[in-house]
């Protein structure tokens, strides 16, 4: 039974080929497209902006103008770009299940399973910790919410009030307010009572739990069987990478909906009044992204930081522009694969993972957050609580959903621990969109520094793989 995986022959030399060969580089003409790609998806990431920047304000010319701009925002640029992005969330738990069931059956050894999971879990927490420190830092430091204007305070608790309401109803059924709610929350979110219904409203972590529990399963099954199975979810697999192909042909005008949708609908107003604290906490992402993962790049995977980050451009791109590390993932797996040297059963087992766990961006803006409006409503936290946000923040990113919005609920109970007021919530969320899209780039980048790891580990004869 062939050994094929979703990149044909990378997949292949995972089977059977010199697993302590150097990643080589993306064939030319693939290379090319891929270029051409990432062109013409800036391009649409900047025109989209500009041009929702100009609506915005063409729209308060007169109501009819507003109409118009609605219109297009809703009636044209909001269904393609929901077209790009339902053809993503597709394929994301086919492969999901797919990439990590047959990753971990390759490890052989549940012993090994339990080694590579344990440095990426610890790689996950690192991070995650280290992003949340950052955002600390960023706002302790600055002190944004500061004498924030009392006018604009109100102004943005009434215009979100109905918003809040909405969120506050996910984070009490979520179980605000007590630490035991809070870890049932995360039990629930790990081990719920009915997987499938779980799966089916798009909670990543039971389908990893299932997707690990089924490969380690099959380890334990006869040789043969085993290698047939593997061949049944490689082509799954595969199947599932041709339809992201496929949607990656409309990325370009799908990004220039979803980024003109934002901007019309905001314009410049409220980044304006939120300006210092927006500002930093994109400093933050950046420190991150251009700082951090470099440096653990070099350091850990013996790999120039630049280049790498040139080469994770789609991925990068199509994070910013779908908020979503879950729909990211096809990209994650194809770039990791394609153009990282990552082979695929390092990518189907850490990328998955990554996607629902490693939250990095999400633990560094709640973080933030917290600090922030505790400076606004004069909130004191001393050190031994900010240590408490610390740890808080990372659990809750890792039971946050991999969707637009999805850390907000988890947010509100890490307030409400802290003693901040989680009505609070409702001076960000007028640029949470904004916010969640940079914070999703971090994700997605964290879980390809974390691949590049695990390979140059299984590569230099330290795990399963390298051996």
């Amino acid at each position: 039974m062939s050994d094929a995986g979703p990149s044909g022959a990378l997949s292949a030399a995972v089977a059977g080929g010199p697993v302590g060969a150097a990643p080589g580089p993306p064939v030319a003409a693939k290379g090319g497209a891929e270029s051409a790609l990432q062109r013409r998806i800036l391009w649409g990431l900047a025109l989209g902006a500009a041009a929702g920047v100009v609506a915005s304000w063409l729209g308060r010319a007169s109501p009819g103008a507003s109409r118009a701009v609605a219109w297009l925002a809703d009636g044209v640029a909001h269904p393609i770009g929901q077209v790009f992005l339902r053809l993503l969330f597709l394929v994301v738990l086919p492969l999901v299940f797919a990439s990590l069931s047959a990753g971990v059956a390759r490890l052989g050894e549940l012993r090994d399973v339990g080694r590579l999971g344990a440095r990426t879990l610890a790689f996950f927490l690192v991070t995650s910790a280290c992003a949340v420190a950052i955002g600390l830092a960023a706002m302790g430091l600055v002190r944004p919410g500061a004498g924030f204007d009392e006018v604009t305070r109100a102004g943005l608790m009434e215009t979100f009030g109905g918003e809040v309401a909405r969120v506050q109803e996910a984070a009490a059924a979520r179980g605000a307010g007590t630490l035991r709610a809070f870890v049932d929350q995360l039990l629930d979110a790990f081990l719920p009572r009915n997987v499938l219904s779980a799966v089916v409203q798009m909670q990543m972590l039971p389908l990893i739990v299932a997707s690990l529990l089924f490969g380690v399963a099959l380890t334990r099954v006869d040789e043969a069987r085993r290698w047939s199975m593997l061949g049944w979810l490689d082509t799954l697999a595969d199947a599932m990478v041709r339809i992201v192909e496929l949607a990656m042909r409309l990325a370009p005008l799908a990004v220039f909906c979803l980024i003109f949708g934002v901007t019309a609908r905001f314009g410049l107003d409220l980044l304006v009044k939120l300006s210092l604290f927006v500002t930093l906490v994109l400093f933050s992402y950046v420190v991150q992204l251009l700082v951090v993962y470099p440096v653990l790049l070099r350091v850990l995977a013996r790999r120039g930081g630049l280049d790498f980050l040139r080469r994770s451009v789609p991925v990068m791109v199509t994070a910013f522009s779908t908020s979503s590390s879950s729909a990211t993932l096809p990209t994650s797996i194809r770039v990791a694969e394609t153009s990282l040297g990552v082979r695929p059963a390092v990518a189907g087992f850490v990328l998955p993972l990554g996607a629902t766990m490693n939250m990095n961006g999400t633990a560094l803006f709640e973080g933030a957050v917290v600090l922030f409006v505790a400076q606004v409503f004069g909130v004191p936290l001393d050190l031994l609580q900010q240590a408490l946000v610390v740890v808080l923040c990372v659990l809750a990113s890792v039971g946050a959903a991999g969707v637009p919005g999805g850390s907000l609920p988890l947010l509100m109970i890490v307030m409400a621990q802290v003693g901040v007021p989680p009505d609070g919530i409702a001076l960000v969320l007028g640029v949470d969109r904004l916010l969640d899209m940079g914070r999703t780039v971090v994700n997605v980048t964290g879980d390809l520094v974390c691949a590049a790891w695990i390979e140059q580990v299984e590569r230099a004869g330290r795990g399963p793989l390298g051996t």
